[in-house]
């Protein structure tokens, strides 16, 4: 079955993350949101072949097809109930959620079905990734867990609610806390907590990741896999590849993938005022009042910042920017900034490719022709 993910006009509220990818690519709980999708539909005995309704520049990766059987909203992470909603509806037919669209069948609108559900996250604002996780933890939980058993949690651990706990097959956890009686805890395959490290859920470690010695983990914090991640970290996302992998804080932020925060790298994620935070708007192209208290950094791709770098509350980082010098640089750091302060001048392509080729290759990964492109494009078009 063709399912386009469509970004249902909301891409520009998810940058920087969005830079490089679809909306439906973000990762939200513990898996991303197509991630999600596909489980789902699997679960309808539903093969989906999907395609991305985003941005002209990503088609090269994420390509569009015009004749598809449903279109479904990027932004809701799905619960297989909605899922069999969708399935249900009848040709040219869209399903509303508390008077959201969520998705047509056919390639048309002609008739609309509106339900209420509670169990609903729908996004609309790059924060409310980090402010609804928690949810879309337990969600994912659930899914990636159901009718499995857990690796056998190690008795060098202490332990706080076993049953909210899942190990998956080679991960290792030895000398730690884990503490899930606010929220599960997911450990993926192959994923190292090294020891003296303290977590609180709800948590995710994804495949392959690894939680550096001593980390203090508050929920609601999911690390993707391949991520290296170390020192105080609170309601955060990392989507995959990304270290941080020494001491400093980093509190309600989202991390794209490639990036890196040099020794001692520390985010302010509350004014000392407790006042409502200005955050950068892609829309508007400035800083605009929000209603929110909380948020730290949020980064785009093959983003870095060096060693004792201070982030001010709500700063927001494109891509490719290399962050370094004293002082606490401006809270909107463009894409291909080389330093970081407003007079800083622009990481020059051929360089950024080589910094990002030399981080990947590390990891047996390749800058493809097509992230090539899209980087290029961000670069000449001043995204």
């Amino acid at each position: 079955m063709k399912i386009v993910l469509s970004d249902n006009n909301l891409h520009k509220n998810f940058r920087p993350i969005t830079l490089t990818r679809p909306v439906a690519e973000i990762r939200f709980g513990i898996l991303t949101i197509k991630e999600t999708w596909t489980r789902h539909f699997l679960n309808c005995l539903v093969e989906p072949v999907f395609f991305y309704e985003t941005e002209n520049y990503l088609e090269c990766k994420y390509p569009y097809e015009n004749f598809y059987d449903i279109k479904v909203a990027g932004n809701v992470k799905p619960t297989l109930d909605l899922v069999r909603q969708i399935l249900a509806l009848e040709k040219n037919q869209s399903l509303y959620v508390n008077f959201k669209w969520v998705a047509t069948k056919g390639n048309k609108e002609i008739s609309k079905k509106n339900i209420e559900l509670t169990d609903f996250i729908y996004i609309e604002h790059i924060w409310e990734l980090f402010q609804k996780n928690d949810k879309a933890i337990s969600l994912d939980y659930r899914i990636l867990t159901k009718d499995k058993i857990t690796q056998p949690i190690s008795t060098t651990n202490t332990v706080i609610n076993p049953i909210n706990i899942f190990i998956e097959e080679g991960a290792k956890v030895e000398c730690a806390i884990l503490n899930a009686s606010s929220g599960p805890i997911y450990i993926g395959k192959n994923a190292e907590v090294m020891e003296g490290c303290m977590i609180r859920g709800s948590f995710a470690l994804l495949e392959n990741a690894t939680l550096k010695m001593g980390a203090k983990i508050y929920g609601a914090t999911t690390i993707g896999a391949y991520c290296k991640v170390g020192g105080e970290v609170s309601n955060s996302i990392f989507q995959s590849y990304s270290n941080k992998g020494h001491d400093g804080f980093l509190g309600n932020s989202i991390v794209g993938e490639w990036c890196n925060f040099g020794a001692d790298t520390n985010s302010s994620n509350l004014k000392n005022n407790y006042g409502k935070l200005k955050i950068y708007d892609y829309n508007f192209g400035e800083l605009k009042q929000t209603n929110i208290m909380f948020c730290g950094v949020l980064m785009g791709d093959h983003s870095k910042t060096g060693i004792n770098t201070m982030l001010n509350t709500a700063t927001t980082v494109g891509v490719s920017a290399n962050i370094f010098g004293g002082g606490f640089p401006p809270k909107y750091i463009p894409s291909f900034s080389w330093g970081g302060s407003e007079q800083s001048p622009k990481f020059i392509l051929e360089k950024a490719f080589e910094v990002s080729e030399n981080m990947m290759k590390r990891r047996k990964v390749s800058l493809s022709v097509k992230d090539k492109k899209i980087l290029t494009y961000i670069f000449e078009n001043n995204l």
